[in-house]
């Protein structure tokens, strides 16, 4: 329930040391850096460092490079790889012209093969016709046309040649949607029968080229697509015999240029003046001791590290650190917002109040082992983070579902258990009871003000770390919030045990003074401060403002109490629709196969629909009722300068 402590990190130096200063930062992969004017606003003589990158464009040609020649690129070990820029390019450079001449070549070789192949589709439409198409071409009064007619066109065909005797068409090969032939035409009459073939949507093949008889012709192709097949599988041979030669040392010029492109990303904070820079940034506490030595080893700089709760006015990056219960709770936080420097973690309550809250909605022993299983297998294998959640909500659903003897949603599954291990005639809780129900709504509600009043403890808290006294001490979630809205519950809750304690001491000093002071939060907050302009400027516009607010607020007090019988309904509803689940499986035909099926498929709707259902209202209850009235979200997150470690 903790962030984790950040220093300030302010290195000086001379403009030559940079670069080795840049590296032991990104080297370091803890420096989170962040704009150095910013610190030093008052001093107008920095200016930011405006510097190009050499490394991007060359990173990008080796990229696209070994994109296009279908090379796997993953990061290796350079600790003992030191080039220069200049290394660096010339061997982009020799790269790109070796692999660029082969892959030409090679898109040479592919486009022959996709010329030839499309030749060979071509003609295999007119095998079987029996003439020389190279005589067929060289005619000089009669023209020829290869094409194909839509299935549709070509059953219409023979209402055309009945008017036209020249409309000659000769099919070769039909198929589902189409028609392949061929049709001739007289030199002074193709001009007219082109025309009327295209009204019939006949679609030319330009075979002009074509010597012999098609058969012939395709066995010509089939041998020109064997040999460019070939000549492609030389090229091939001779990229990856290059690929292999080149492989160890083009990674490490990869890596290399990975490293020093995200390296010099930390430059753009880079502020200096005449030939001194400064840079800052923000490192973890922990790694003071290893970062400060690394620096100390650079020649020509001086640097400082300090505690970040004296630069909070700068927001100082959040990195969450917590348990290994609560850590997949995270991303639920994260949603939300992170915490500021200075706020409270809630990743801890959270994940209790999620997982307890998801077990007591969802009880079923059964089918919270089915959610951890589902649960473990997406973190398995997808390494999702869900995965976890629904592993820890899966184990609290099955051990509620115990109390509850629910499995599957069979209510009475466990009564046996109970019966030999506790000697009890029935489960603990039947939930379908009428008795049951109202202890749970009474439950329900008794567990949303708990957690309200935790809420404002550590809204309280919070406040008083950061000074913020008004809220603290006046607000609705502050020392005069939690006093009125916790005697206000005390109160009716003793109502419902047959006491009284309205008394008047009580009314007045428990209940009408907290909001008095909540009324009077502003000026009250405002005094405290020692402010001489305490006072509104308007009292009657303050009291007529401030009256909607009051009334704002005791409704807020209502709606977020009552939120928590959900908690309750959805108890009763998971129970209901196990009931709808199997009075349906009862009445099917079919037997005990039907009811099997019945049963099996409904459970599997239960779990999906009603699992879904549950995690976004838990989720709801922990923003709206928890989050709302401590936790502001305005944090930054902790994000260190460093490469990739993908694939070492």
């Amino acid at each position: 329930m903790a962030v984790s402590s950040v220093k300030i990190a302010s290195i000086i130096g001379v403009l030559p040391a940079l670069d080795e200063v840049i590296k032991v930062c990104g080297k370091s992969g803890i420096f989170h850096p962040d704009d150095a004017l910013s610190f030093y606003s008052k001093n107008n003589k920095f200016v930011p460092l405006s510097e190009g990158n050499p490394y991007s464009e060359p990173l990008r040609k080796l990229k696209d490079m070994l994109k296009k020649a279908g090379m796997s690129m993953n990061m290796v070990d350079i600790s003992d790889f030191d080039v220069s820029l200049k290394e660096i390019n010339d061997y982009v450079n020799y790269i790109n012209y070796k692999l660029g001449i082969l892959l030409d070549k090679k898109q040479e070789a592919l486009t022959e093969i996709a010329k030839h192949q499309k030749a060979l589709n071509n003609i295999s439409h007119f095998i079987g016709l029996d003439l020389n198409l190279a005589e067929i071409f060289a005619c000089k009064y009669i023209k020829v046309r290869f094409g194909k007619l839509p299935k549709e066109s070509f059953q219409k065909l023979n209402a055309h040649q009945q008017d036209d005797p020249y409309m000659l068409f000769f099919p070769c090969t039909v198929d589902e949607k189409a028609c392949w032939g061929v049709y001739f035409a007289p030199l002074e009459n193709i001009a007219e029968i082109d025309r009327k073939f295209a009204g019939l949507y006949f679609e030319r093949l330009w075979l002009n080229q074509i010597n012999g008889t098609p058969e012939t012709e395709r066995d010509t192709i089939k041998g020109l697509i064997d040999e460019a097949n070939k000549e492609l599988e030389r090229i091939n041979k001779k990229i990856e015999n290059f690929w292999k030669t080149q492989k160890d040392q083009c990674l490490r010029f990869y890596t290399k240029l990975e490293e020093m492109n995200t390296y010099f990303g930390i430059k753009k904070y880079v502020s200096k003046y005449n030939e001194s820079f400064i840079l800052v940034g923000w490192i973890p506490e922990d790694q003071e001791e290893n970062f400060s030595r690394q620096l100390s080893d650079v020649y020509g700089i001086e640097f400082s590290i300090e505690k970040a709760d004296n630069e909070e006015k700068h927001s100082p990056p959040v990195k969450l650190k917590n348990n290994r219960f609560s850590r997949p709770f995270e991303s639920f936080v994260e949603m939300y917002g992170l915490p500021s420097y200075n706020e409270i973690d809630p990743t801890v309550i959270v994940s209790i109040l999620y997982t307890l809250l998801f077990g007591i909605m969802f009880g079923d022993f059964g089918q919270g082992i089915v959610l951890s299983v589902v649960g473990a297998l997406m973190w398995k294998f997808k390494k999702m983070m869900l995965g976890k959640i629904l592993i820890r909500c899966g184990f609290s659903a099955s051990i509620f579902g115990l109390i509850y003897g629910a499995v599957f949603g069979l209510e009475h599954a466990l009564d046996p258990v109970y019966k030999l291990l506790f000697n009890l005639d029935k489960k603990p809780v039947d939930v379908l009871e009428p008795k049951t129900v109202m202890i749970i709504i009474v439950l329900a509600v008794i567990l949303g003000a708990t957690t309200i009043l935790l809420s404002m403890i550590l809204n309280i808290y919070s406040s008083f770390r950061r000074k913020n006294y008004e809220n603290a001490i006046f607000g609705q979630n502050g020392i005069a919030g939690i006093l009125f809205y916790g005697s206000l519950m005390i109160c009716m809750g003793s109502m419902v045990l047959g006491a009284n304690l309205m008394s008047l001491p009580y009314i007045f000093g428990l209940i009408v003074l907290p909001l008095v002071l909540i009324f009077f939060k502003e000026p009250l907050g405002k005094l405290l401060a020692r402010k001489p302009d305490w006072r509104p400027e308007k009292w009657g516009e303050y009291i007529v403002q401030n009256s909607f607010e009051m009334f704002e607020i005791m409704l807020s007090y209502i709606t977020n109490t009552m939120s928590f019988l959900r908690v309750g309904a959805y108890v009763l509803v998971h129970a209901g629709m196990m009931m709808v689940v199997f009075t349906i499986a009862e009445i099917v035909p079919g037997g005990i196969i039907g009811y099997t099926i019945v049963a099996v498929f409904g459970n599997i709707f239960v779990i999906a629909l009603d699992g879904l259902l549950v995690g976004i209202q838990v989720l709801r209850l922990n923003f709206y009722e928890l989050f709302s009235r401590f936790f502001d979200g305005q944090g930054r997150p902790f994000t260190p300068i460093k490469v990739s470690e993908e694939n070492l």
